[in-house]
Formats: C-alpha cells, sequence, structure tokens
C-alpha cells in the first residue's frame, strides 16, 4: 500500500469517528472506501439502510477535489445535504428547487473549491453549462446513486441515466462508485459494462437485514388487520403502502377519522402538498404516512419502526426497497405484507396493458417472483436472498414468520410435484406454468390441441387443484430450486434437484394455502437487543423532546441532531462528560460541540433526581450470551419431538414424520435446549451431527466466539467447512452443554 494510500485510509478512519461519530465501519465499508480511495472505480450492491452512503462521503470529505453525488430525488440530495452540514461537512445541492441566488452562491463555493460534495439528479450533472464549470474543477470522484436506474433490465429504468457513461469520458481522471440495493446478476453487469467497472471492482453485501422482522399474513380484514398492526407501535413512525391513490385516500382518511396522525402521499397530490407531508413525516408531526410507491425514494429517516404492504408489491426489488426503510438506525423493525390474491389481479390487468411484449413477460415474471416469497412456507430470508443471488443462507433466521410459526406445518406434496415436473419434461421444457397447469387439468385449449399435448400421459391427470394451486405449487418449485424459469420467454426447465423428487427419492413438501392470521411471535434480539440496553424510558422522552425543539429551532428533521440510537445509548449509559458523551453511538465532534452541554445537562439533572450513576460502556460490542435457565414452558410438540430424537429417531426420518422441514426438527431441538433442559447424554446429538473431533472443536470455538444468536457469523468464520444443517446440530449441542454446566 503507498504512503498515499495509506494517509488517506488513517484519515477515513479518523473521520469514521470524529466526523460521523462511529466506532467501526459496517460489513463491506471498509474494502469498498478503500478501493475507492485506491483510485479503482467500484460497484457497491448493498442493502436499503446497510450504509452506502457513507462509501461516498467518507471519500469525498478525505479527497482534495471536489465529489460529485448523482441522486435521482431533490428530496434526497437536499436531506444529505442537511445531515452533511449538521457534521460541519461542506456540501450543496444544485437543482430547479433554489432561488437564483442560492444557486449563484452554490456555483461560487464550486468553483472557489469549498465544496467538498455536490449533488445532483443525472438531468441536471449532462447539461452543457454544468458540465462547462465542472471542467474547471478537479472533480476526484463521481459517485452514482440508485445506480440499477442506468440498466433496462432493471426494475426501475430511467433513460437519463443510460447517459451518465458521458461522464466517465469528460473526468476521466476521477474515481467512479455506483451503488445501489436492488440489483439482479443481469442488472450489475450491464452496471459494469457502462461504467468501466471491472469485474474484481464489485462488492456485493449481503442483503439480510436481520433486524427486520418479515411477516405475511392472509388479507382478510385489511383495515382491521392495519389497525392492529399500527397499534403494536404506538407514537412510532410507519409507513403504509397501498396499490392505487384511491386506496391511499381512503385509508389515510380512516385513520385520521379513527384518531390517528396519518397524512396521505401519492403522485396525484401537488407538489407543495406532497413536500409538506413529507415534511411532517419526516420532522415528527405526523406517525404514519400512506402512500403510493411513489413515497420512499428520497427518505432517509431512520427510527422508521414498521412498513406495512396493504397491498401487493408488483416486484421483489420494490418491496426490498420499501421494507428497507425501516429500521435505518439498527433497532428492530416490523414488516407486514397483506396478500389477497385479488391483488394479483389488478397488478396482472397493468401488466396485460403493456404493448411491449418483453417489457410484459419481464413484469410477469417479477410478479411470479413475489408470489412465491409471498406464499413460502419456508424462512423468507431464504426465497428473498436467493432472489438477489446469495447462496450462504442460514436455514433458520429466527426473524420471520415462518420461522417462529410452528401453525405452518408444510403437506406433503410429493405426488402432485411429480406430475408438474413430468408435464414439464413431457411438453419439452419450453412452456410457461399456465400452460402446464391447463395440459394437467385437461383443458381444450387451442394451443393445447395444436401441440397435441392432449394426447401426452400427464393431460388431465390434475383436476383435484385448481390452476390457482398449481401456479402456486410451480412458484414453490422455482423458490426450491426444482425448475428454473427462462428469462426472456418465461418457459420452465428442470433442475438436477427434480430428479430425485421424480424418482421418489427425495420428499417434496409445501403449503398450498396462505396462514390467516397476523403473527405475534416473539422475535430473537439483533444488534443493540444483544447488547442488552435496557434505557430509561423517561430519559428517553426527555432526551427526544429537547431533540424535537432544537430540530424545529434549526429546520432539520429530528434524527438529524441525533439518532434514536444514540438517545437510548445516553439514556442507558448516563454519560456525564463530554469524553463519555463521545462513547455513546452516533456522537462525533461537531455534534458534541452543537447539542454536548445541552444533553449533558439533560443526563446529569435526570441522573441526579433519580439516583443514577455514570454506566462504563467501554465494552460495548456484542458478547456471546449464555443461554437463560428461565423456565420457559415448551410446547408439547417439541417434547414429543425432542422425546423421539433421544430414542433414536433420526432428524430426516421426524420431519418426514411429523411432515415438516428438517429445519423445522432443528428448531424444536434448540428451543428445548435454550429452555435449560437436559438431553439424556450428547451421543444423539454427536451421532446426528457426524463430524471429526478437530471440526467439533473448532465448531465449538466459533461458536464461542461469534455467538450462536446467528449462524452466518460463526459458518463465515470456519470458512464453508461445515454446512448449516451441521451448524444447526452443533448449535444445539454448544447451547445444550452451556445450560448443563450452568
Amino acid at each position: 500500500m503507498s504512503n498515499t494510500k495509506m494517509s488517506q485510509v488513517a484519515s477515513a478512519k479518523k473521520a469514521l469517528k470524529e466526523v460521523f461519530g462511529f466506532d467501526q465501519f459496517r460489513a463491506s465499508q471498509q474494502p469498498i472506501i478503500e478501493n475507492v480511495l485506491d483510485g479503482i472505480n467500484t460497484l457497491a450492491i448493498m442493502p436499503t439502510g446497510g450504509g452506502k452512503s457513507l462509501c461516498y462521503q467518507l471519500p469525498g470529505i478525505v479527497f482534495d477535489g471536489l465529489t460529485l453525488v448523482i441522486s435521482p430525488l431533490i428530496s434526497l440530495m437536499q436531506d444529505q445535504v442537511r445531515q452533511l452540514k449538521e457534521l460541519n461537512v461542506s456540501a450543496c445541492v444544485l437543482n430547479s428547487a433554489l432561488s437564483s441566488q442560492e444557486y449563484q452562491h452554490n456555483l461560487d463555493s464550486i468553483v472557489s473549491g469549498h465544496t467538498k460534495l455536490l449533488f445532483l439528479a443525472p438531468e441536471t450533472v449532462l447539461q452543457s453549462s454544468i458540465i462547462s464549470v465542472l471542467k474547471n474543477v478537479d472533480v476526484a470522484c463521481i459517485a452514482i446513486d440508485e445506480a440499477h436506474c442506468i440498466s433496462e433490465w432493471g426494475h426501475e429504468f430511467r433513460p437519463e441515466y443510460r447517459q451518465l457513461h458521458q461522464l466517465v469520458e469528460h473526468f476521466a481522471k476521477a474515481v467512479v462508485i455506483a451503488l445501489t440495493a436492488t440489483a439482479t446478476p443481469r442488472v450489475r453487469e450491464d452496471i459494469k459494462r457502462q461504467l468501466l467497472i471491472s469485474e474484481d471492482a464489485e462488492f456485493m453485501a449481503s442483503f439480510d437485514r436481520p433486524n427486520l422482522y418479515i411477516e405475511v399474513a392472509h388479507k382478510e380484514k385489511p383495515y382491521q388487520q392495519a389497525k392492529a398492526f399500527i397499534n403494536k407501535h404506538p407514537k412510532q413512525s410507519g409507513i403504509i403502502y397501498c396499490q392505487s391513490r384511491s386506496g391511499v385516500d381512503e385509508l389515510a382518511t380512516k385513520l385520521q377519522n379513527d384518531g390517528y396522525k396519518a397524512l396521505p402521499y401519492h403522485a396525484g397530490l401537488n407538489s407543495q402538498k406532497r413536500s409538506d407531508y413529507q415534511h411532517k413525516f419526516v420532522y415528527d408531526d405526523v406517525d404514519i404516512i400512506v402512500a403510493t410507491i411513489a413515497f420512499g425514494m428520497g427518505i432517509n429517516k431512520p427510527d422508521v419502526r414498521y412498513v406495512l404492504h396493504y397491498d401487493l408489491p408488483k416486484n421483489i426489488e420494490g418491496y426490498y426497497q420499501q421494507i428497507g426503510r425501516a429500521g435505518r438506525d439498527g433497532l428492530n423493525a416490523d414488516c407486514l405484507l397483506l396478500f389477497g390474491y385479488g391483488d394479483t389481479g389488478k397488478i396482472r390487468y397493468f401488466i396485460d396493458q403493456m404493448r411491449d411484449a418483453q417489457q410484459k413477460r419481464l413484469a410477469t415474471m417479477h410478479l411470479g417472483h413475489m408470489l412465491a416469497l409471498a406464499e413460502s412456507q419456508e424462512c423468507r430470508r431464504i426465497v428473498l436472498l436467493q432472489y438477489f443471488g446469495e447462496t450462504n443462507i442460514s436455514q433458520d433466521c429466527q426473524h420471520c414468520d415462518n420461522c417462529l410459526n410452528e401453525g405452518k406445518e408444510a403437506s406433503d406434496l410429493t405426488v402432485h410435484a411429480q406430475k408438474f415436473l413430468s408435464c414439464i419434461h413431457r411438453t419439452g421444457q419450453r412452456f410457461g406454468a399456465s400452460y402446464i397447469a391447463d395440459v394437467l387439468r385437461g383443458s381444450n385449449a387451442e394451443k393445447i390441441l395444436q401441440n397435441q399435448h392432449n394426447l401426452l400421459s400427464t393431460y388431465n391427470i390434475g383436476r383435484e387443484l385448481t390452476k390457482k394451486q398449481w401456479m402456486t405449487l410451480s412458484r414453490q418449485l422455482i423458490a426450491k430450486g426444482l425448475i428454473e424459469q427462462e428469462e426472456i420467454y418465461g418457459g420452465l426447465r428442470l433442475t438436477q434437484l427434480a430428479g430425485d423428487v421424480l424418482k421418489g427419492k427425495a420428499p417434496f413438501l409445501a403449503l398450498l394455502q396462505q396462514a390467516s392470521a397476523v403473527g405475534s411471535a416473539k422475535t430473537k434480539a439483533t444488534n443493540l437487543d444483544a447488547l442488552q440496553l435496557e434505557p430509561e424510558q423517561a430519559l428517553v422522552d426527555a432526551l427526544k423532546r429537547k431533540r424535537k425543539q432544537l430540530a424545529d429551532e434549526g429546520v432539520v428533521p429530528p434524527y438529524a441532531i441525533f439518532a434514536d440510537r444514540s438517545l437510548n445509548e445516553m439514556a442507558h449509559f448516563f454519560p456525564q462528560s463530554h469524553d463519555s458523551l463521545l462513547k455513546i453511538h452516533g456522537v462525533g465532534q461537531a455534534k458534541l460541540d452543537k447539542y454536548g452541554a445541552i444533553f449533558l445537562t439533560i443526563i446529569v439533572e435526570y441522573c441526579r433526581e433519580h439516583g443514577k450513576t455514570e454506566v462504563s460502556n467501554d465494552a460495548k460490542a456484542t458478547s456471546t450470551t449464555s443461554p437463560k435457565k428461565d423456565g420457559n414452558v415448551l410446547a408439547s410438540k417439541t417434547i414429543e419431538i425432542v422425546e423421539q430424537f433421544m430414542a433414536g429417531t433420526s432428524v430426516l426420518d421426524l420431519s418426514q414424520q411429523h411432515k415438516v422441514k428438517t429445519n423445522t426438527i432443528y428448531t424444536h431441538l434448540y428451543k428445548y435446549a435454550q429452555a435449560g433442559k437436559k438431553f439424556m447424554g450428547d451421543e444423539a446429538l454427536l451421532a446426528e451431527l457426524s463430524i471429526s473431533k478437530d471440526s467439533l472443536i473448532a465448531g465449538i470455538a466459533a461458536f464461542e466466539k461469534c455467538g450462536y444468536e446467528r449462524l452466518k457469523p460463526v459458518y463465515d468464520e470456519l470458512a464453508a467447512v461445515l454446512s448449516y444443517d451441521q451448524l444447526h446440530m452443533l448449535r444445539v449441542l454448544f447451547v445444550a452443554q452451556k445450560s448443563n454446566s450452568k
């Protein structure tokens, strides 16, 4: 590493703490930032709320020259500029919303070299007048946010983004960083080709947001379900997404009439109203925004505690982006989708209106993937993350409805799966799911008769299921990797995994009906919860009141002063000095200088009145927790399965006997161990594990180091030497031994 780069990296780490108040980088941030500082064009794929902005803001602070940030929405640009100014970082925006005086002032600041980060829309940055100005400035870095808009294969393709390659030509010495939260493999290749990014300069962080609890419930009485969900989050910020403008207006009015602080947001409102309503939500003047997908892309509000989809989204990319607006502060947030098949008819109607055949096929495929997620009976994260190309996924997230709700037990649908797979094979592996379902149900459609598929042995052998059920089954076969769908024409093909099911060597377990209630499962601790923080709520409330007052006076969002996470830490650790306050997450020197004395006064006074003393937060990092022996009452099903297991029945046999996933059996064993119950020796566990002594020792050591709450850190620590199935069983052994040693 050159001395210059070492100096830049050191400056970036220093700015991380002094400017932003963060003790360490999030996953993937450091290598991305180092790559940019080294002058290498870079593609960063990171989850919504995963810290993308820091990947260009830090280099922008460190570089001597100007960093251009290309962003699609004025509100997003203005929000980031406000936050950077709160951190004493010189940033500005050029757009049509500025007065002529403000516009000229910003231009002067850019030309003089005072501005470090300049935010522009793609339409603005490509204007000849802007290019002329920028050519007289040292442009060090070009950051392109929402880079999936570049690709015509993306779900939000924007033609003006397609021209951004011109910036690479105009400013050849500038390093380029493209960032997105939603990019399929095809979209990523398109971005790299457009922006001259090499294969080895692509960084893909996990799309997993472990602090988001994901749930799907059958839409029965949607308004009552919505109110029940909102009532779980009193006085907290939430977003409700509806499919249509009329649906937004109707739901917002109902909520207002019932006393909720809610406002609508959609493209049918004039720009002044949209701006005003968004401002009230961001500034905590209202709790709920009811919106179409027109809302949210420009919102960086970190303390959204829930997202409710009142209607089915059109695609997984949109769904993922929308739930990603919750829990950006790292604290737990809830995401609920109300799923009714009536919603699919509305979406299909819009698809049918499309004139371009390729766009229509692509939209149909996107809808199919979304339905697969909504109908899945396995871990929601598996379906979601596999869509974005992730493979090393824990089979048991314990933070979605399917992993926690034992009521959703799958049925043995092996025979139905065999019929469907066989029909795909016999029709030549070139037709879509709808056609296969019609053959199985004995349709006399002209195309089936023309192809003579009415003469096949699979014709009319599937009338026991409705067409809707066959379509559901097809999506689950895709989700489990037994069939794949050709991208351009939508034809289905068998994969190697299909062979074992066709030959009867492996069962196919699935659900054809969706669960019908909004769950209330308790979720595991994540992130801050894992630190076991117990903030004094009365102090949190006092700090929030002061934050709101300061925000209103400064005309900035409350979170721009301090995030909820910062206030929670203050109300747990009770810092009594400037040095102690600097140890709080999100408190850097700029925030300390502006607000430190104000918040310390409130904390010190509270401690004096309530007899509290400062708590050391030097060891704030998450440590391995010991399992609690709290006398949990175990379900009879769990006890029955554990007794059968200890009597010698294998996990595979138990899964087939109880018609559930092997993963569900692991969960029962894990719950038993967590409750502090003793297994009759470790023999059954060790026999099921079937690993070497060295692997056993290494695995136990990895759990000691990484903790047992999540399996992926352990999987990574062991360099994927043990499978997730082995890790599930090893975790049971680890927790059982810890409980038994107490």
